[in-house]
């Protein structure tokens, strides 16, 4: 990320909200400085000007040393080279490259997931919100987080993590055993007779098939008859039998479910079925035709298609999740969220399934998780970092200016008392 690069509307807001907040203070500096310079010309008309001055006294001194301390977080007080002062600018890789080691060692080891995840019942909060994601109290969380979200998936390098993402993607595939999972799949179809709506459609895209390429089938017949039977015409009867033939045989086989054609195909399916399962010699071809499949170069540009769709569509959810959880879909996911919260069984499922996952995520891709945090914060430049984080945390970074101020004063009316005692 350049320093060219424009902030995010979240980012310019969190900017604008903390130049408010540093503004105030400075002000409050310059209002404590101001009451200082009037109590100390009506020092003596008064007994009371002297807490007044004791006060301000010690309120510009809090003030200017924290107003110091954090301006030197982010730059160099009044433009000054003193020492150990611009310390996020000065120090972003390292930052970086710690950002990364906490996360690693705190967050993206396995046995840590595991312990946080093992409490929690991932399913039944993920049915809650599904099933009604506006719910008030959690909507001004929901939509920070979406935020935070997005800012982080726009932030990160979207070659380096879609490459992270299709790699992971296509190690799963690969390791996938899809002979047997397809006889399964291809089994359970049969049994319940999943597989007659798809035959039947099989069967009339046949007849439309062969419909539409008639007067090729007729060309072919009529150059591959003799000439003696093209001399007799026999050639064109001979066309118009065997379309007939297979019209015929098609509208049978749609027509009546027990048609000995029929009965042939699906034996064909149980075989093969079978010799997904059980036959090594199968398992072997699929598994070529797997490999050969995801050495493609179609299949690399397919998966650069989805992972953009995917991107775009997570960005558009995260900077618009009402609108994105709204329609058929946001219908569909409160049904889920329904299930999820009432089906215990489901729940220790999903819960069970979520936990080997995001362990199993950790511990193939952790280092590279944290390697890509580490290269796209150093990527940026020191000003946008500086940005960044003083967006983040300024507006707070001011209160401690502004409690600064405000203790040192009241520091400095109660030594003021302790003398006037002493």
């Amino acid at each position: 990320m350049s320093a060219a690069e424009p902030l995010t509307a979240a980012a310019a807001d969190q900017m604008d909200r903390a130049r408010r907040m540093r503004l105030f203070a400075t002000g409050l500096l310059v209002v404590m400085a101001a009451l200082f310079l009037l109590a100390r010309h009506f020092l003596g008309t008064h007994p009371a000007w002297a807490w007044v001055l004791a006060f301000s006294e010690a309120a510009m001194v809090g003030g200017l040393a924290d107003w110091f301390a954090v301006t030197a977080l982010f730059r160099r007080p009044l433009g000054l080279p003193i020492p150990h002062t611009a310390i996020i600018p000065e120090n972003k890789d390292r930052i970086a490259d710690t950002m990364a080691a906490f996360l690693r060692a705190n967050f993206l080891t396995p046995q840590v997931v595991a312990r946080r995840l093992r409490g929690m019942n991932l399913a039944q909060a993920a049915g809650t919100f599904l099933a009604d994601p506006t719910r008030g109290g959690e909507t001004r969380l929901r939509l920070g987080a979406a935020s935070l979200f997005a800012d982080m998936l726009q932030s990160l390098d979207p070659e380096q993590l879609g490459g992270l993402v299709k790699q992971g993607l296509r190690s799963q595939l690969e390791k996938l055993d899809a002979a047997p999972l397809l006889g399964q799949l291809l089994t359970a179809a049969i049994a319940d007779k999943r597989h007659l709506p798809l035959l039947e459609s099989i069967l009339r895209w046949t007849g439309m098939t062969l419909e539409d390429n008639e007067p090729l089938i007729r060309s072919m017949i009529h150059e591959r008859a003799g000439s003696l039977v093209r001399w007799t015409g026999l050639d064109e009867r001979l066309a118009n039998t065997i379309l007939d033939g297979l019209y015929k045989l098609l509208a049978e086989c749609i027509v009546d479910p027990q048609h000995p054609l029929r009965g042939k195909i699906e034996e064909g399916l149980e075989t093969l079925a079978r010799d997904l399962v059980d036959d090594p010699v199968m398992a072997g071809r699929v598994a070529r035709m797997k490999l050969e499949v995801l050495a493609n170069p179609a299949m690399g540009r397919w998966l650069d298609a989805m992972w953009e769709r995917s991107r775009a569509g997570l960005l558009r959810a995260a900077r618009d999740p009402d609108n994105a959880l709204s329609g058929h879909f946001g219908a569909s996911l409160a049904e889920l969220g329904g299930a999820l919260q009432r089906d215990g069984r489901l729940q220790t499922m999903v819960n069970r399934f979520a936990r080997r996952t995001l362990v199993g995520v950790v511990s193939r891709y952790g280092d590279q998780i944290v390697r890509l945090v580490s290269e796209t914060v150093k990527r940026w430049d020191a000003e946008t970092v500086t940005l960044r984080i003083e967006g983040a945390v300024g507006r707070d970074l001011q209160f401690i200016r502004i409690n600064g101020t405000l203790v040192g004063g009241l520091v400095g009316v109660a030594l003021h008392g302790i003398d006037l005692l002493l």
